[in-house]
């Protein structure tokens, strides 16, 4: 009923620009979708298709033209990935992968903790985190309950508590690494797109070229907090590696299956890097869709539905299990909920720019004064951060990065020095069950109290808001050269 009034109330009163009526009809949509994101009073995917019928009945927008923000490049991306990591996840690849990981790197109480982390960031870049802490958890928890017997449930709590809350921040960190690795970065891209259609794309590589560092930095940092200041442990706790090693052997020999599935993986991801021209300071590394004219027409979209349909193509070798790597039966598990949360966010930031509301936040915005920019970068993390601790990070991405490009454009400062904080700051919530899937999921397990994951994950925040202000600052000059520095004439 809230949002309800509150859009009434808006569309009824609130007309700040007389000679353009639209302004505050999309001002009354986006109170209402924010309010009903916020509060989950319906479904979030519910909620993302209030625009379809808002946008043509308020005359913001024709249907057809609406239409289009739900069905786009960055959506396709978005399921040639989900059906790649579907895939790895049929036939076990994901599973396999960790294992090895975890074998490699850990044997100790804190470098096995570093094991499990190290191997649910690296699933989370290319795979749903939510999926990878559901895989994590089990093969987590029987290591648990070996420590546990073997030294007494007192002693191994703050190596259990650290291995659980490993798992679920790794998932988080290893996600920001990879466009693909979160739908938060998806929409950031999308969204940047509809806001300026004439900017250059900010491709998989470029983005690469910031995320792994960040999630590098933060993985290690978040480890040595987890280690060895919120969850010492003592001395002598080692793990017997035959939990691990009786685990792998269970997965036998690796089949032709997965064979293939890491071949179209691996391709994919190169693919994706290594497309678009990269820019490492004065470097220049040229990418592949320069060498001939048609390949400029495709773009990470294509790439990842070119090689998720070579997976239908590749027979099985296991008939009985499936006659080919992929069949039809995985569109049924793609999350059509987060897709349609993708076409609402779209059709919102489209919304912004058509009805003059962006032009007249914008005015308001120079009003502010001139606020330093560190400061407004700083604050910008603080809100997404806690913001998201309670609220979907994908809603809440949709709701304030079109705000954040006004902002930016407000102060004639290039948009993503405010939109790239914000969308990192989106996936950086570590305190409450309820802020990511992964944090409920090893929450589940019920070694966590609520209050252990509150004191670790409130000083973390603040850690990642403090890494994201300093490695925006120092990489995107990197990425993106001069041009970072200046306001550039699209954005005008």
């Amino acid at each position: 009923m809230l949002g309800i009034l509150t859009f009434l109330l808006i569309l009824l009163f609130f007309d700040p620009v007389p000679e353009e009526p639209k302004v505050g009809r999309m001002a009354a949509v986006v109170a209402l979708m924010a309010i009903l994101w916020i509060t989950e009073a319906v479904p979030l995917a519910a909620t993302s298709l209030i625009p379809i019928v808002a946008f043509p009945v308020l005359e913001i927008l024709d249907s057809a033209s609406i239409a289009k923000a739900y069905v786009n490049s960055i959506i396709f991306l978005f399921i040639g990935g989900f059906l790649i990591a579907l895939s790895m996840e049929k036939w076990n690849l994901h599973r396999r992968i960790a294992l090895n990981i975890i074998n490699l790197i850990g044997q100790r109480a804190d470098t096995l903790v570093l094991g499990f982390m190290a191997a649910s960031a690296f699933l989370s870049m290319w795979i749903s985190n939510t999926a990878t802490a559901v895989m994590m958890l089990p093969i987590g928890l029987a290591i648990a309950t070996k420590m546990e017997e073997q030294f007494g449930k007192e002693r191994t709590h703050p190596m259990v508590l650290a291995l659980m809350l490993g798992i679920a921040y790794g998932c988080s960190i290893g996600g920001v690494a990879t466009l693909v690795g979160t739908p938060t970065n998806l929409a950031f891209v999308r969204i940047f797109t509809e806001i300026y259609p004439e900017a250059p794309l900010v491709s998989f590589g470029q983005w690469l070229i910031l995320g792994v560092p960040y999630a590098l930095v933060l993985l290690a940092i978040t480890w040595f907090l987890l280690t060895h200041v919120f969850c010492r442990m003592e001395d002598g706790l080692a793990l017997d590696r035959s939990i691990i090693k009786k685990e792998l052997i269970s997965l036998g020999p690796m089949r032709f299956e997965e064979k293939a599935v890491l071949v179209v993986f691996a391709s994919t991801a190169i693919l994706w890097t290594f497309r678009r021209d990269l820019h490492l300071g004065d470097f220049t590394l040229p990418g592949w869709s320069g060498i001939w004219g048609p390949l400029k027409n495709l773009d990470d979209g294509t790439v990842a539905v070119t090689m998720a349909l070579i997976l239908f193509f590749i027979p099985a070798k296991n008939q009985i299990k499936s006659k080919r790597i992929l069949e039809g039966d995985v569109f049924g598990k793609l999350p059509w909920s987060i897709i349609l949360l993708f076409g609402g966010g779209f059709a919102l930031a489209s919304g912004f720019g058509v009805s003059g509301l962006s032009r007249y936040i914008g005015e308001s915005f120079t009003a502010l004064g001139d606020i330093p920019i560190l400061l407004i970068i700083a604050l910008i993390c603080l809100c997404v951060t806690f913001l998201t601790e309670l609220t979907s990070n994908v809603a809440t991405a949709s709701m304030l990065l079109p705000l954040l490009a006004v902002w930016a454009t407000s102060r004639e400062l290039h948009p993503l020095v405010f939109m790239v904080p914000a969308t990192i700051s989106a996936s950086m919530a570590f305190m409450m069950p309820v802020a990511t899937p992964p944090n409920a999921v090893v929450f589940g397990s019920q070694r966590i109290r609520i209050a252990e994951m509150a004191r670790v994950g409130i000083f973390l925040n603040l850690v990642a808001v403090f890494l994201t202000i300093v490695m925006v600052r120092l990489l995107l000059p990197v990425i993106f050269g001069a041009e970072i520095s200046t306001f550039p004439d699209w954005a005008r």
